[in-house]
């Protein structure tokens, strides 16, 4: 599908420009064009392999979070205290939209992860490690979005301290109680068995953002938030590509 070609082609760009800090400030708005076509491909995902079912979870995603964002920003709950400047896109109730698209792709490639790592175990016990590791994939991928965001390119800036880049740990545990919600409205959706090649294209939409993320870190000097982000995320998502690869080979 074309907008999915026209993601690679902006990623690639931006993977460059984003390197050698070529965007001029008149142009930063470009960055979140990226992490919205990233969110409209989740869209794509979850509508194709669930039909409205997946087009009114996104939705939900995309609402809650621009929510929980809104009151977050304004009354100093969930995540802490925190504000955003003026080069992440357009915005609604001072929340940009961007935050809402990259939710739905962030639960979308945890979505299709948890889903394939959990579908061999008991109905229960999959519930729970269902919920668990779209959490954990959640905060997998702050680790690095939040740092870069914060120390490198300042789309918002944090007014209360933590031990990690100076991010308040609070930040940590909303991202993950927030993503447990989510994987917990999508628990219908499970009954659902069929994949598609929407599986694998948001999945290299979320590795890709995750890497382009741990590179700028690199690029910026923060190894920490680098390897941190390797480690957490790399073991489910190499679980995944093994289970897949297994899938495959049986059919």
């Amino acid at each position: 599908m074309w907008i999915y070609r026209v993601f690679l082609v902006w990623y690639g760009c931006g993977f460059i420009l984003l390197t050698f800090d070529l965007i001029p400030k008149q142009l930063e708005w470009s960055n979140a064009v990226f992490l919205i076509l990233a969110g409209i491909i989740g869209f794509i995902y979850f509508t194709h392999t669930y039909k409205w079912k997946g087009f009114f979870y996104s939705s939900v995603v995309f609402l809650v979070s621009m929510i929980v964002e809104h009151v977050g920003t304004t009354y100093e709950i969930w995540f802490g205290d925190y504000y955003y400047t003026e080069d992440f896109g357009l915005t609604i109730g001072g929340v940009p939209i961007t935050i809402g698209f990259a939710w739905v792709m962030v639960m979308g490639g945890a979505h299709v992860v948890s889903k394939q790592l959990t579908k061999r175990m008991p109905t229960h016990f999959r519930y729970i490690v269902f919920l668990l590791l779209g959490g954990f994939m959640a905060v997998g991928i702050d680790l690095i979005l939040d740092p870069v965001a914060y120390q490198i390119k300042e789309y918002w800036i944090w007014e209360e301290s933590g031990i990690y880049y100076d991010i308040p740990l609070s930040n940590f545990t909303g991202w993950f109680f927030l993503a447990v919600v989510f994987q917990l409205f999508a628990l219908p959706l499970l009954t659902h068995t069929a994949t598609s090649q929407w599986d694998n294209r948001i999945i290299v939409v979320f590795m890709g953002t995750a890497i382009m993320f741990i590179w700028l870190a690199l690029f910026g000097g923060l190894y920490l938030a680098a390897l941190l982000t390797i480690v957490v995320l790399g073991m489910p998502l190499l679980l995944y590509v093994r289970m897949k690869q297994i899938h495959d080979t049986s059919q």
